[in-house]
């Protein structure tokens, strides 16, 4: 076994994986390692390269606050220019001496009497040991498919929006695409011009509000580079501008209804076959699901050589996608625009902690945390986009600052205190629990749609049940009180740890 133990193992290297790297540089912490299972850095702006693929939130506030970028060529720029973004940081900051690629991490057991975790990597014999974990591996990470009978009996070919097959080549092909969500709206208006006829299979129609997305001009780039205190007031007014979205998407509220009224008017604008437009029309409140944002995607559906599918899938055959009415749609590609198996109940890697208790086997009805970065009973460890930390109107990013500052000033208090352990408390993890879920149970997330925010019984383990400013709020500073604080003994001897009595 590795004899060298780092400060802080850092399991991921997209944009928290490297906020977090940066932050405890900057904090003076340099004894620390990025687990990356990729061969590059970028996460899900990596994986995620399908034709149109872009963000949904404006880059200047889908950027770190500490790493401006004045070159942002549009409002929402493109997946490759976020690519290259993170690429630039890196480097700016000097990062890749701590990455490890090709490091996939495959369980983390937590070590009492030396209060360390052991990490054990695929195709590595010796465990890595670590004081500290930072478990940012995100929750867009491993494609979802859709639990359709027959799947697995089509002949086809079968692209994965996350895994994109650039090889493949669409000319004159007969495509289905399965799925109407975020990233389908982007691959269907680019599809519609490749392809001899594309077929959408939706299930649930979303709102889609207009996307305004010009270029920037070079004076105002230039602007933002001579006087980066503009660049700061744009970035403050893109904040501020989607939190008062809030008061329309996160509870239903008369706003929700004047997010509805654009949607609509969008809807009218674009659709004039009035069945088109009904079949197109949302029955749930605006914000109960992810909004959508496009200009050309309800052009692209009716485009001659595209067909909207509301029949409900039945079955997948070799040949296509036979509907519930019986009709068999044949198709030469699938593509799989289903998003990602986010995490609300287990856990994406093995994680055992004190006492040998199982992270996944506590998580098995809904994932939870305290203030969505610490579990009781497994010490040292800290999340990043954990339970409860899903924005419904706000840049991620945002709210990844303000987990990212907390988890690096307890790492901070772990090394300058040598602490065994920083453990949450049982009782205040399950008492902001409680208040969570309460508070959830009036937004429009829990009321009544079909959506990734929830589980199968309808608990709530994604979303935060607020404002940005909120959120950032409760993680201006660690509260010692909020933890069982074990310290190292003077002379390394095993400690005698305290009673796991109320865990």
């Amino acid at each position: 076994m590795s004899t060298h133990t780092l400060d802080v193992a850092v399991i991921g290297g997209g944009f928290a994986g490297i906020g977090t790297a940066i932050r405890l540089k900057q904090r003076g912490i340099d004894n620390f390692a990025i687990l990356e299972r990729g061969r590059t850095l970028g996460g899900t702006w990596r994986d995620n390269t399908y034709p149109g693929a872009a963000c949904d939130i404006p880059s200047r506030l889908y950027s770190y606050s500490f790493a401006p970028n004045p070159e942002w060529s549009h409002i929402y720029s493109g997946s490759n220019e976020i690519l290259g973004y993170i690429e630039a940081v890196a480097t700016e900051f000097h990062l890749h001496q701590h990455i490890r690629f090709e490091h996939t991490v495959d369980g983390l057991v937590f070590d009492e009497q030396a209060g360390r975790w052991e990490i054990t990597v695929e195709g590595h014999r010796d465990a890595l040991l670590a004081r500290t974990v930072v478990l940012a591996s995100g929750p867009l990470a491993k494609p979802g498919l859709p639990d359709i009978r027959g799947i697995e009996t089509y002949r086809g070919h079968t692209i994965h929006s996350a895994r994109w097959d650039h090889d493949y080549d669409f000319t004159g092909k007969r495509v289905a695409v399965i799925g109407t969500g975020a990233s389908a709206v982007q691959i269907i208006p680019e599809l519609v011009d490749k392809a001899a006829a594309v077929k959408v299979f939706q299930r649930t129609p979303g709102w889609v509000l207009p996307r305004i997305n010009p270029h920037t001009p070079g004076l105002l780039k230039e602007l933002y580079r001579r006087a980066p205190v503009t660049e700061r007031l744009a970035r403050r007014a893109w904040f501020y501008g989607h939190e008062s979205v809030a008061l329309g998407v996160v509870w239903n509220t008369p706003l929700t209804r004047v997010v509805e009224l654009v949607g609509k008017a969008q809807l009218r604008r674009q659709v004039e076959d009035p069945w088109l437009r009904r079949q197109l029309t949302p029955e749930f409140r605006a914000g109960c699901k992810r909004l959508l944002l496009s200009d050309d995607y309800y052009p692209a559906l009716q485009r001659d050589n595209c067909t909207l599918i509301t029949w409900p899938i039945a079955r997948i055959s070799e040949q296509g996608i036979r509907t519930a009415e019986g009709i068999e749609h044949q198709a030469d590609c699938l593509i799989f625009a289903t998003g990602f198996e986010v995490p609300k109940t287990g856990t994406p890697i093995p994680v055992i902690g004190r006492d040998g208790r199982i992270l996944a086997e506590e998580w098995a009805n809904g994932a939870y945390a305290y203030k969505s970065i610490t579990v009781a009973g497994y010490p040292n460890l800290f999340l990043t986009f954990g339970p409860n930390s899903g924005p419904g109107h706000n840049s991620a990013l945002v709210y990844l600052e303000a987990q990212i500052d907390y988890l690096v000033d307890a790492i901070r208090t772990i090394l300058d205190l040598d602490l065994l352990m920083l453990d949450v408390r049982r009782d205040r993890q399950d008492r902001y629990n409680t208040a969570i879920q309460r508070r959830l149970a009036a937004t429009t997330w829990n009321s009544g749609c079909r959506s990734w925010y929830l589980t199968e019984d309808g608990f709530n383990p994604t979303m935060y049940p607020g404002f940005a400013t909120q959120y950032r709020r409760q993680l201006r500073t660690v509260d010692l009180d909020d933890y069982l604080v074990v310290e190292s003994p003077a002379d390394r001897r095993q400690p005698q740890l305290p009673s796991l009595v109320g865990y």
